[in-house]
């Protein structure tokens, strides 16, 4: 694989960041995606931001590119665990997501790797195992988890905060911090497998301490809480990591972040089978 371009990188640890960078909102979110992992703290929010304000400027900073170093691990209540360490290429603009998941370790799922692209609403994607043929992820399987985990395709390239109707419904203290719930829903220009989505976002960080996502009959589906805030050098928040609690009820899902790449030129083809394997 070519080595990505770059203008700016950070490590993530415990408290702060080693390399003072501008505060950074990726998705996904892990994703958030998870790409959450990659999701930047901005400036203060000012006061009685409305529900479409709020929306939109975590839609702003989610968008651009970045190459993401971070450890999956799956844990089981009967204890047993399985860890990834993930590389993440992603570039996102504002009606357009592009992501590319690759294992780095272990050896035996070296080079497998999940492809995810969104346009206007519309997702899908593709899965990479060495040696076998690529094979399409159908809109059927958006649900699926991410190598076996509790997030889901659907959650690492969504970006919610995009979908026209946003409201404010509430407030809630989560983990000392009072936050301010989002919901936000899909409209006919938006295909999702959620009805609605809820985000608990510290208004004074502009971080997302906790998403919840529900199906079109109320149950909650899929939780994911950001578990550790880090700062970078010059003090801006940025969440490294997070859990995810999915439909599974016999497993969880955490993200940990090390590193992130800032600003990198990602071309097209680099969100292609061919880019990745090489």
């Amino acid at each position: 694989m070519r080595t990505a371009q770059t203008n700016r990188s950070m490590r993530i640890h415990p408290g702060k960041i080693s390399l003072a960078v501008k505060p950074f909102l990726p998705l996904a979110i892990a994703a958030a995606a998870f790409c959450l992992i990659s999701i930047r703290g901005a400036e203060p929010a000012p006061p009685a931001m409305s529900a479409a304000e709020l929306a939109d400027q975590l839609d702003v900073v989610s968008q651009g590119s970045a190459l993401i170093r971070t450890k999956l691990e799956v844990r089981s209540l009967a204890g047993a665990k399985r860890v990834l360490q993930l590389q993440i290429k992603q570039r996102r603009t504002k009606t357009t997501s592009d992501l590319a998941y690759q294992v780095l370790w272990p050896d035996e799922h070296k080079g497998e790797a999940v492809i995810l692209h969104q346009a206007h609403g519309v997702a899908k994607g593709s899965i990479i195992v060495p040696q076998q043929p690529v094979r399409a992820i159908k809109a059927s399987q958006m649900n699926e988890g991410l190598f076996d985990s509790d997030l889901s395709y659907q959650d690492a390239v969504e970006n919610f905060f995009a979908w026209k109707k946003q409201a404010l419904v509430g407030s809630e203290t989560i983990n000392g911090v009072n936050c301010q719930i989002l919901e936000s829903k899909p409209d006919s220009s938006s295909v999702s497998i959620y009805a609605k989505v809820r985000s608990w976002i510290d208004p004074q960080r502009f971080v997302p301490m906790r998403i919840e996502k529900y199906s079109s009959s109320g149950e909650l589906v899929r939780r994911i809480d950001v578990t550790r805030v880090a700062r970078d050098e010059k003090h801006h928040p940025i969440p490294a990591s997070l859990t995810v609690h999915g439909p599974r009820k016999n497993s969880v899902t955490e993200f940990n972040g090390a590193r992130i790449d800032q600003d990198v030129q990602f071309t097209d083809a680099d969100f292609t089978a061919a880019g990745v394997l090489k």
